[in-house]
C-alpha cells in the first residue's frame, strides 16, 4: 500500500525551498516552525546542553544528545498532527455538521414558564405568578422596600 508523497502535506513544494533547513532535514510536513522556533530548537538545544555540561550537571554527550531528542520529538508531533488529520478528514461529512450544531452557541432568548417553580413537582404558591421581565416593562418595587419618598418604584 502506497500512499501519496505529500497529498497531505500542509506546505506546498513550491515553498520548500523557502523552509528552514531543521524542518527539510526532519521532513515536517504538518508542523511548521518558522525561523525563530528553528533556531531555538536546535541552536538552542545545543547551547542549554553545553551549558549544563559546563556546570558539571550532565556529561559532555549531552551535547549531542538533547539536540537529537529535542528533533525526536518535533518529528513525533508531526506524526501525531498526520494521524489527527487523516482521522479528522475521515469522518463523514453527516457527522462534522452535526458536531459543529452541538458547538455553536445558540443565540437568543429563553422562554420563561408563567409559573416557576423551585422544586419538581412543588405547588405554586399564592403569590402572584413570576414571568420574565422585558425591555421597558416598569420597574415594580414591593410596599415593603419603599420609603416615604418613593413612589412606584422610582426615586424622586
Amino acid at each position: 500500500m502506497t500512499r501519496p508523497a505529500r497529498s497531505w502535506a500542509t506546505v506546498p513544494t513550491d515553498e520548500e525551498r523557502y523552509r528552514p533547513l531543521y524542518a527539510r532535514v526532519l521532513g515536517l510536513r504538518f508542523v511548521n516552525p518558522g525561523g525563530v522556533l528553528c533556531f531555538l530548537f536546535f541552536e538552542g538545544a545545543v547551547a542549554l546542553a553545553a551549558l549544563l555540561a559546563l556546570a558539571e550537571l550532565v556529561s559532555w554527550w549531552a551535547v549531542l544528545v538533547l539536540p537529537a531528542v529535542v528533533s525526536a520529538m518535533v518529528k513525533l508531533n508531526d506524526l501525531v498532527a498526520e494521524a489527527v488529520i487523516r482521522t479528522a478528514a475521515q469522518v463523514p461529512e453527516q457527522e462534522r455538521d452535526r458536531f459543529r450544531r452541538q458547538i455553536e452557541p445558540v443565540v437568543g432568548r429563553a422562554r420563561v414558564p408563567g409559573t416557576a417553580r423551585a422544586l419538581p413537582g412543588a405547588a405554586p404558591t399564592g403569590g402572584p405568578a413570576l414571568r420574565a421581565a422585558r425591555p421597558g416593562d416598569p420597574v415594580v418595587v414591593p410596599e415593603a422596600e419603599r420609603g416615604p419618598d418613593r413612589r412606584e418604584g422610582r426615586f424622586r
